[in-house]
């Protein structure tokens, strides 16, 4: 039995850190009231113990979920885990309780508010991944393509797989400014990095054309008769249209998925 108790634990940040967190309580048998990051903004008049990140340890931790849980068990807790929901940290500790007391069975409880939380917060990362397979939009600076994104989770371990596949050939990144990181891609390797800052340069006369003739072709395929503004912003929701070139002021652009730019020319085979 794991007693409460009457302290917060905190670490790094990392999902390493996070799984140290949780090797911590298995070691002394406890809950702590709280487990936040040394970055995050803590209210709560708490003791606080600081949990230092072991590489050996979180390996024990992650190593034993698919084997005393299961596979899934695995993903759910590493999207949970990129979730912005509120105390993410105590929900996965205490999903891994459940889990290691029941086994795989703990999948299928989904009256539990623990797993029913968790599964609604991991949906929520989907779905926002899956929502910038479409609405991201790259722009052409010299040689690399680099796109911007304020998604509200940590959705780039979510889409890398997407995007380094589809332009395998290409250099690119794609600038998360909400959780300020990078998923920088080259033909042969591919990374996500922490960068603070990135403003994105003045498009040259080239990218600016494409995007005139990108938002053409947007407003030229609308049927102006069936223009229904409440469904488009349901199905795009406007939280994206910041960095939508179609969307800027001037434009009517409807729906789609294409990606403007040079890149949608070198995808049709359009640009040497």
């Amino acid at each position: 039995m794991f007693k409460t108790a009457d302290l917060a634990y905190t670490y790094d940040g990392s999902f390493e850190g996070m799984l140290c967190c949780v090797f911590e309580s298995y070691t002394w048998k406890e809950t702590p009231l709280a487990i936040h990051s040394d970055t995050a903004e803590v209210g709560l008049l708490l003791e606080s113990k600081w949990i230092e990140t072991d590489p050996a340890k979180a390996e024990r931790v992650l190593s034993s979920i698919p084997k005393r849980i299961s596979p899934q068990a695995e993903e759910l807790v590493r999207l949970g885990f990129y979730s912005n929901t509120p105390d993410k940290e105590l929900l996965l500790l205490q999903f891994l309780q459940l889990g290691f007391a029941h086994g795989r069975k703990v999948m299928n409880m989904l009256a539990d508010d623990t797993v029913n939380a968790l599964n609604k917060a991991v949906q929520l990362v989907r779905r926002e991944g899956h929502h910038y397979l479409g609405f991201l939009r790259f722009s052409v600076y010299g040689p690399v393509m680099a796109a911007v994104i304020e998604p509200q989770h940590y959705i780039l371990p979510v889409i890398q797989d997407h995007f380094c596949d589809r332009f395998h050939g290409e250099s690119f990144m794609i600038y998360d400014k909400t959780h300020r990181a990078a998923l920088i891609h080259e033909p042969g390797r591919e990374a996500i990095v922490t960068l603070e800052e990135w403003t994105p340069p003045e498009p040259d006369e080239d990218e600016e054309h494409y995007r005139r003739l990108w938002s053409s072709f947007y407003d030229a395929i609308g049927i102006k008769q069936r223009r229904n503004d409440r469904l488009r912003s349901s199905l795009m929701p406007k939280k994206y249209w910041k960095h939508l070139p179609e969307m800027k002021e001037g434009t009517s652009a409807k729906t789609g998925r294409l990606t403007p730019g040079k890149a949608v020319a070198k995808l049709e085979g359009g640009e040497d």
